[in-house]
């Protein structure tokens, strides 16, 4: 049997655990475009960051690493980095390429062979 004392306790525990669960499950998640027009709207400056924030329902402190997030890209971008993360149809496309000069290659090394052969058959040079 459980005592009475550890019945709050265990309560308080629980309820914590449940309302971080909850919190984590009805977190809102941000598209790149939705993030991208809300930095912008901040940049304009034509509201407060707070104001903007309040409306968007979002932290001061989410809106301005998003914008640390945007001004650094753009900053990339410039600088002739160029460098970014191929999409799922890129990296596809890519393995079917590969996979073709793959069997090319494949085939030029047998032919290449074959041809040794036939040379070494006629009783040509075996250089």
């Amino acid at each position: 049997m459980v005592s009475d004392t550890k019945l709050p306790f265990v309560s308080v525990k629980l309820t914590a655990v449940l309302v971080r669960n909850i919190r984590r499950a009805t977190r809102k998640h941000h598209a790149a475009e939705e993030k991208i027009r809300i930095v912008l709207d901040g940049l304009r400056g034509e509201t407060s960051i707070a104001e903007l924030c309040r409306r968007e329902g979002i932290a001061e402190s989410m809106y301005y690493s998003w914008s640390k997030e945007f001004l650094e890209a753009g900053k990339r971008r410039l600088a002739g980095d160029t460098a970014r993360a191929a999409t799922t149809e890129e990296v596809k496309q890519l393995r079917r390429e590969a996979q073709d000069l793959k069997e090319v290659v494949a085939e030029q090394a047998l032919e290449l062979r074959l041809l040794k052969k036939s040379m070494i058959g006629d009783g040509g040079d075996q250089t």
